[in-house]
C-alpha cells in the first residue's frame, strides 16, 4: 500500500466530509472555532491570492495537470 492511500487521505470522500463536519461542529460547540467576518474573509482571500500568484509558472503547471485529469475522467 502506498503512503498516499493511507489514513484520512485514503478514505472515501464522503467519510472524510463526515469526520471533518464533526470536528467543525465540536470546535464551534466548545467556542474554539473562529468565525470570520466578511471583511476578514476578504482580507484572507486577498492574501492567499497574492501568495499563490507569486509563482505563476508553478500555478500554470498545476492548472495544466488539473485540466488533463479532468479530460481523463470526463
Amino acid at each position: 500500500m502506498s503512503n498516499e492511500n493511507r489514513g484520512f487521505r485514503g478514505m472515501d470522500p464522503e467519510k472524510q466530509r463526515a469526520i471533518a463536519s464533526k470536528g467543525g461542529k465540536a470546535a464551534h460547540a466548545q467556542g474554539k472555532a473562529h468565525e470570520f467576518t466578511s471583511e476578514q474573509a476578504k482580507i484572507a482571500g486577498r492574501k492567499g491570492g497574492l501568495s499563490v500568484s507569486k509563482d505563476k509558472k508553478h500555478m500554470s503547471e498545476i492548472g495544466k495537470r488539473g485540466g488533463k485529469e479532468k479530460e481523463k475522467k470526463g
